[in-house]
């Protein structure tokens, strides 16, 4: 039986951990382009990342993962020619689909099928998010798949560093260009790109803002 003591110290371990790949993350843009991540390893990694949080549970977020050498030397110009995109083992381009709300069906029934909820609550789900998200304005709708979007990037590059790998987020591209490339459709909004890599140099490290210059409890 597990004492408290322990219990405790099994506790302090795990934070421990999680800290030290907080800690650890760093904006890496030198990778070894020998260097190749399995793509069941890069699925295992995009499955962790999805268990983040969305409005709704609607799940917004849509990847598009570049592998091959050619397509990645085709995206080094759009990418405004930063290197990393041509030597990183893989590039994911975190898209946000305005459309989510048109799977409503399938997701609430996963629920159901998995004992998370009734039917009866399903199908007042299915109605209140596609009623909701249909009616919102263009700009309030892509505040949120942005939004969330940014949570499971963010999730992803945490898991992608746990595995002892690397990822530097990139907003500066031309989005245009990569719908271009790919003939994405215009219900997808790409977000970011995510080079993802065995480090060939480490990340500077930053600093940061201190906590009491930043932060207001209970008022400003």
């Amino acid at each position: 039986m597990t004492t408290s003591v322990e219990m405790k110290e099994q506790i302090n371990q795990q934070a421990a951990a999680f800290i030290d790949v907080l800690e650890g993350r760093r904006s890496v843009r030198k990778y070894d382009s020998s260097y190749v991540i399995p793509e069941e390893e890069i699925r295992e990694l995009l499955a962790t990342a999805t268990k983040a949080p969305s409005s709704s549970n609607m799940q917004p977020w849509r990847f598009l993962v570049v592998t091959d050498a050619e397509l990645k030397q085709k995206l080094l110009p759009i990418a405004w020619n930063q290197q990393q995109v041509a030597e990183a083992s893989a590039i994911v381009i975190v898209m946000a689909d305005l459309k989510m709300y048109e799977r409503a069906e399938e997701i609430y029934s996963s629920a159901v099928a998995a004992g998370y909820m009734t039917e009866e609550i399903k199908n007042t789900m299915i109605a209140n998010s596609t009623n909701l998200y249909q009616g919102l304005p263009d700009e309030r709708l892509k505040e949120i798949v942005v939004f969330d979007t940014g949570l499971v990037a963010m999730q992803l590059m945490l898991a992608v560093r746990a595995k002892g790998y690397d990822t530097v987020p990139m907003g500066g591209y031309d989005r245009d260009a990569v719908k271009a490339m790919f003939s994405i459709p215009d219900r997808y909004l790409p977000t970011l790109m995510l080079p993802i890599g065995k480090a060939a140099a480490p990340g500077h490290p930053t600093t940061r803002l201190a906590v009491e210059d930043i932060s207001f409890f209970n008022g400003m």
